[in-house]
C-alpha cells in the first residue's frame, strides 16, 4: 500500500469532504422531512402525496438525478447536496410520521387536559416520544448517503469517490481499494454508533 502511505493527507481530505457532504445532506433532508412529517402526520392524503413524491425521487438512479441538476446548479457541492438530501426524504419522512402516529392517544389526551398548546404538545410530548424512530431513520439515511456520495465524484463534489474514480481511470487498484474500504468503514462506524444511540433512546423512553 505504497500510495496510501505517501498520500495520507489526500486521503484524510477526501474523507473529510465525504463526511461533510454526507452530514450536510442528512441534516437538510431531516429538516425538510420533519416539516413535511409534522404537517402530514394527521393528514393521510398529504402524507401519501409527499411519500409518493419522495419515492419517485428515491428510485431515480443517482447519476441520472445529478445529471438533471447540473444544467441548473452546475458542478460541485450544490447539485450533490440537493440530490443526496432528496434521497434521504423517503426514509426520514416515513420514520417521522410513523413515530408521531405511534404516540399513544391517552398521552395526547393527557397533554390536552393539562392545557398544552399544539406547539407545546408537539415539542414536549410527541417529538421526544417519536425520537427513537426518527434516529432510526437518520441512521438508515446516513448509511445510505455515505454510500451514494461516492457517485458525487462524477460531478466534482469531492469525497472518497474521487479516489475511487481516479483509481478506475488510472487502472490503479490500490486507490480503488482505499476509497472503497474507507467508505465501508465509515458507513459501518456510523451504523453501529447510531444503533447504540437508538437503543439508548428506546430504553429511556420505556423507563
Amino acid at each position: 500500500m505504497t500510495w496510501a502511505h505517501k498520500n495520507i493527507g489526500v486521503i484524510l481530505e477526501a474523507a473529510g469532504q465525504h463526511l461533510l457532504l454526507s452530514f450536510l445532506s442528512v441534516i437538510i433532508g431531516c429538516a425538510i422531512a420533519l416539516v413535511l412529517g409534522i404537517i402530514s402526520a394527521r393528514r393521510q392524503k398529504l402524507y401519501v402525496l409527499f411519500l409518493t413524491l419522495a419515492g419517485i425521487i428515491f428510485v431515480i438512479p443517482s447519476l441520472a438525478l445529478f445529471a438533471f441538476l447540473i444544467p441548473v446548479m452546475g458542478l460541485g457541492m450544490k447539485p450533490a447536496l440537493t440530490g443526496l438530501s432528496s434521497y434521504c426524504l423517503l426514509i426520514l419522512l416515513r420514520n417521522v410520521v410513523t413515530g408521531l402516529r405511534n404516540v399513544p392517544a391517552d398521552v395526547l389526551d393527557a397533554a390536552d387536559g393539562m392545557g398544552f398548546s399544539r406547539w407545546q404538545r408537539l415539542t414536549k410530548i410527541e417529538l421526544p416520544l417519536a425520537l427513537p424512530l426518527i434516529v432510526s431513520g437518520i441512521r438508515i439515511a446516513l448509511v445510505t448517503v455515505i454510500g451514494i456520495a461516492t457517485v458525487a465524484a462524477f460531478i466534482d463534489a469531492g469525497g472518497l469517490g474521487s479516489i475511487i474514480l481516479a483509481g478506475i481511470d488510472q487502472s490503479y487498484p490500490e486507490k480503488v481499494i482505499v476509497g472503497g474500504v474507507l467508505t465501508a468503514l465509515i458507513a459501518v462506524f456510523f451504523d453501529l454508533s447510531m444503533t447504540w444511540m437508538e437503543k439508548r433512546l428506546s430504553r429511556e423512553k420505556q423507563a
